[in-house]
């Protein structure tokens, strides 16, 4: 019996979308009408579903998708 993989929350997901796509939390938040720290937790709960993975950077003024999750 095969076992199924479990798939990230998709909010979390929505989330990281908005991020990579707009380069920061501040203006994804904005976009899916949430504040920051929602935006936050959201990411964080995906960095927690895929530990390796590290899909966002994080800088002083800056966030993203990291290399490995796509051009």
């Amino acid at each position: 019996m095969r076992t199924m993989r479990r798939l990230p929350p998709f909010p979390a997901l929505v989330a990281f979308e908005a991020v990579a796509r707009l380069g920061g939390f501040t203006r994804a938040a904005a976009e899916l009408h949430l504040t920051q720290s929602a935006v936050s937790h959201r990411i964080r709960a995906l960095e927690a579903h895929a530990p390796a993975l590290e899909p966002v950077y994080r800088d002083a003024r800056k966030a993203g998708r990291t290399p490995r999750c796509g051009p």
